[in-house]
């Protein structure tokens, strides 16, 4: 297995130690991470969808929970109190807690459990004040003195 050492990109940068604690939780591989099973998809220019399998599980014993930058899908089966004897147990209702770290002005905007599939609706919404815009460029500076004494002859008369 191969570790990396992130230390140097700490010492040499400021203001990218979320970014280093991301690249240094991916790297380490957590045990358990295949369960349950999910699929991350986009659906448009700036919309996606997490869809995990999360058969056996109700809507109630299921949390989706949006944090800063992180979105926390939980699950917790309920006992229900049976005694159970399995020949053969394939369906997997242990529980979990998966995080997906979200990029900034990722926000959730709906959730619902159908099928046994868990699908989280997520949308990009940049604000208008980080959004691209034009600027205009200004001419020759004559031009511009003279529509305004312009402008000032026709507000004068």
């Amino acid at each position: 297995m191969r570790t990396y050492d992130f230390t140097p990109l700490y010492r040499a940068t400021v203001g990218f130690d979320r970014m280093a604690d991301l690249l240094d939780r991916v790297a380490t591989n957590d045990a358990g991470a295949g369960y349950p099973p999910y699929n991350i998809e986009k659906t448009d220019e700036d919309a996606y969808r997490i869809s995990i399998a999360v058969a056996g599980f109700t809507g109630d014993e299921l949390t989706v929970e949006a944090r800063q930058n992180a979105l926390v899908v939980a699950a917790k089966k309920a006992d229900d109190g049976t005694k159970r004897t399995y020949l053969h147990r394939g369906i997997a209702t242990r529980a979990f807690e998966r995080t997906f770290q979200l990029a900034d002005h990722v926000q959730v905007t709906g959730a619902r459990h159908e099928n046994g599939m868990l699908h989280i609706e997520l949308e990009r919404q940049v604000p208008e004040a980080l959004k691209p815009r034009r600027i205009a460029i200004a001419g020759d500076t004559s031009q511009a003195q003279a529509i305004e004494a312009e402008a000032t002859e026709t507000v004068e008369a």
